[in-house]
């Protein structure tokens, strides 16, 4: 979000996880900021008889789109200062966190326009993402804007997928990966596999940039919040086992919650899908004493003395502690410590040698360094400031491209969950007020009406995406030391281009 689902998370200050797809991350909270139509010369259909590109709505959507596009701060800034007064303070975070993630937008086609309303559908250009925006101005001068909101919606059907034979599709990630890593803009490793094995696999930019130590294939990636779904996957085998029900609460296993609110009302399916109302941990208390939280009973210690967000089951908000309390419930249930019940049961069986969770300051060969930029014209610098002690059980870990390929591979082949559980962890089970389901701990995407599930994680200097489709046949595996979107953007770019059906196993294309 690989996440992939729809949900979105921005913690405050600079730090901000992608457990959803970016998406939705970039746009779920920027109800106040617009794209919009460059009309100017265009003929789109009104609903009003003046010509489109002469309304005070459409006047300011090309004006805004314009400056946006042009990543320029002044542009921008000039734009806000006239017709957007309120938005100004936000101008910075827009540029530095929202430009850089989308790359801008590129028109695709007119909704509906009046004089003070218009409606447009745009497409991100560095995603595989369209978007609906809704703009609305005053009726008198200077026709400032009132308000702007954007939502993700699926692809229309009038602009399918470049789907492409899998030899093309292969060769155009190529080039994407060439230009992009040509321009400083991707560093990482990617994946692609039919049927379980390998038919690209590849790496570029740098481990260490000062070194100049290449990444490789082998190079271990920080996972953001990837992780969470060996947590899932941990909660799911101990439910198999017996050992814990989706309906305990957690004050069952963690028998000294401090708030008995949330050891009493949470519900470990609630943790799973984010529905438990358990809340985020970064903030100034996590800058604070991020250095003392070396264990997950650290955190439970820090933050346990808090209410809930919400009524458990009532509501959806991506929860980084939800997924440090289901840590510290597997150690209860199982006894031992969670990288030890991680390495044990879902890593040495699935054929994972390079993958764990070492701590910051222990050196592990071939692990790279995270590189984030602080501004949007800023030079890659190292983010050892703003990293946790240890990878946990929501994210912070390593692996590498491999690794997690064979992880796709045990995990679809039940030899780490059941069928069942297999199930649960994919499509969930009804969990919203509306009967929606929800899965129980990966993400799930729909290209064009190909499925993937599996997870994807960010963080400044780490983006990764895990994207398993057994409908198509194919895995796609992004791993990147950059901040997002570098591996979302790629995921989706070759996502969107396969075949939605892989060849049979041994045959080409």
């Amino acid at each position: 979000m690989g996440a992939n689902s729809d949900m979105s998370l921005y913690p405050a200050g600079k730090r901000w996880f992608i457990a959803a797809a970016v998406l939705t991350v970039a746009f779920c909270v920027f109800c106040e900021c617009s794209v919009c139509q460059t009309v100017a010369g265009g003929k789109a259909s009104s609903t009003s008889a003046t010509p489109t590109q002469d309304l005070p709505s459409a006047k300011r959507l090309n004006g805004w789109l314009a400056a946006y596009n042009s990543g320029d701060r002044t542009e921008l800034q000039n734009f806000y200062s006239k017709y957007f007064p309120r938005r100004e303070a936000m101008l910075d975070e827009e540029l530095q966190r929202r430009r850089n993630m989308t790359g801008g937008f590129d028109f695709k086609k007119l909704a509906a326009c009046e004089a003070t309303h218009c409606s447009a559908i745009l497409k991100m250009r560095d995603l595989e993402q369209y978007v609906q925006l809704e703009v609305a101005v005053s009726p008198s001068e200077p026709h400032t804007i009132e308000q702007l909101e954007i939502q993700p919606i699926p692809r229309p059907a009038e602009f399918p997928s470049p789907r492409l034979s899998e030899s093309e599709a292969i060769a155009e990630l190529r080039k994407k990966l060439q230009s992009q890593a040509s321009a400083d803009e991707f560093s990482g490793a990617v994946l692609v596999a039919r049927h379980g094995r390998p038919i690209f696999r590849e790496a570029y930019g740098f481990a260490d940039r000062d070194r100049k130590i290449a990444n490789t294939p082998e190079t271990r990636f920080r996972l953001g919040s990837m992780n969470k779904i060996f947590t899932a996957v941990a909660v799911l085998q101990l439910v198999q086992a017996g050992k814990i029900g989706l309906d305990d609460a957690v004050g069952k296993f963690i028998r000294d919650y401090p708030n008995q609110e949330v050891a009493t009302k949470v519900k470990i399916k609630h943790l799973l899908t984010h529905t438990g109302g358990t809340g985020d941990i970064f903030g100034p208390e996590y800058d604070a004493h991020r250095n003392e939280l070396r264990t997950l009973a650290d955190y439970v210690k820090l933050y346990g003395n808090r209410g809930l967000d919400f009524e458990p089951g009532t509501n959806r908000a991506y929860s980084n502690y939800g997924f440090l309390l289901l840590g510290r419930i597997i150690e209860e249930v199982s006894g031992k410590s969670y990288d030890d019940y991680v390495q044990e049961h879902i890593f040495a069986p699935a054929g994972m040698t390079r993958t764990g969770a070492e701590p910051e300051d222990t050196a592990v060969p071939d692990r790279a360094i995270a590189y984030t930029k602080p501004g949007p014209n800023a030079s890659w610098t190292p983010n050892t400031d703003s990293l946790p002690y240890r990878g946990t059980s929501a994210g912070g870990g390593y692996s590498t491209v491999d690794d997690l390929m064979h992880f796709a591979n045990a995990l679809t082949s039940n030899q780490l969950l059941n069928a069942k559980s297999l199930d649960l962890l994919i499509n969930g089970e009804p969990m919203t007020p509306g009967g929606r389901s929800l899965p129980f701990g990966s993400g799930g995407r729909n290209w064009d009406g190909v499925k993937y599930f599996g997870h994807n994680g960010g963080f400044p200097g780490m983006n990764t995406d895990m994207e398993i489709s057994p409908q198509s046949g194919y895995t796609i595996i992004v791993l990147s030391n950059f901040d997002p979107p570098a591996a979302q953007r790629i995921s989706e770019f070759i996502g969107s281009r396969l075949p939605e059906r892989a060849a049979s196993e041994g045959v080409g294309n």
